[in-house]
């Protein structure tokens, strides 16, 4: 082997061992949540309210809680976030004041879950006097998100060659159908992967909802979005806090952590699919 080729040997046999690692991690959670998770999986569990004191019945309220949270959270925030990023790579001027913004973006996207949590107690449920109800929840987590889709957005859209641009306007194009006909079309496949893992990150997290959406039991479903709801982050939080039965609330956690797996993996493979059918209709 030659002295040159060396460092390229150890530097491919390094990628090929991260990749294994995060395939091996990846394999090894969904394994040991399906294996656990699938013990306490039927059609009873999905389908039921809790009984006595969540030990028996089934996740009902709280799937549908979680579901319900993580759609309005996306439309809050994706029409929202596809508008800034076209406005910041579009239309803003260049200067120092939008290279702020946009570094203030993504810092925002680094911001402790819990503090968005606080951020919509404060706003949503006292200023504006939602209460502690979906629409509180999804607001939240919305803004939670924001800064993921705006990002994800504006490298989508920062990829479109200038030069499609330009053929556009040369056509007598105005630079608004530029954007509707040419940019957004070909931008979509990069922002449907930052709206895959903006669901992945409202579908999990608990902190957020923690005060601003979830209560601890209902039986019911919610009637409106000023109603409070049981979601499946908080509800495995709580049955693994909280409660006299540790063996069968365990259990039902492990059955939470399983569907909550399975809807953030049908959720981002319907969007996989979505991406995947619009590059190949772009290559036509």
């Amino acid at each position: 082997m030659r002295r040159k080729s060396l460092p390229q040997f150890f530097g491919f046999g390094f990628l090929y061992l991260s990749i294994l690692v995060a395939l091996l991690s990846l394999g090894v959670i969904i394994y040991f949540i399906s294996i656990n998770g699938l013990k306490a999986l039927s059609w009873e569990f999905i389908t039921q309210v809790p009984r006595h004191a969540m030990t028996q019945g089934g996740i009902a309220p709280a799937l549908v809680g979680t579901i319900y949270l993580t759609i309005g959270a996306v439309l809050f925030a994706l029409p929202i976030g596809i508008a800034c990023a076209i406005y910041l790579c579009e239309y803003s001027p260049k200067s120092m004041i939008i290279n702020v913004i946009r570094m203030s973006i993504n810092n925002l996207a680094g911001v402790p879950s819990v503090v968005f949590g606080l951020f919509g107690l404060a706003v949503f449920v006292k200023f504006f006097g939602f209460g502690v109800s979906i629409l509180s929840g999804s607001l939240t987590l919305g803004i939670m998100i924001l800064p993921g889709i705006i990002s994800a957005a504006q490298e989508a859209l920062l990829a479109v060659p200038q030069s499609l641009r330009e053929a556009s306007l040369a056509l007598g194009a105005t630079q608004w159908q530029t954007i509707q006909k040419i940019v957004l079309p070909t931008a979509l496949p990069g922002i449907l992967t930052g709206v895959i893992l903006s669901i992945g990150r409202a579908a999990g997290e608990t902190a957020p909802i923690m005060f601003t959406a979830v209560t601890f039991y209902t039986r019911g479903y919610p009637k409106s979005i000023f109603d409070e709801v049981m979601a499946l982050p908080y509800h495995i939080y709580a049955l693994m806090t909280e409660g006299t039965f540790p063996e069968q609330q365990t259990l039902i956690a492990y059955g939470c952590a399983f569907l909550l797996m399975l809807i953030v993996l049908i959720i981002s493979g319907f969007a996989i699919f979505l991406r995947q059918r619009q590059r190949k209709y772009d290559f036509v």
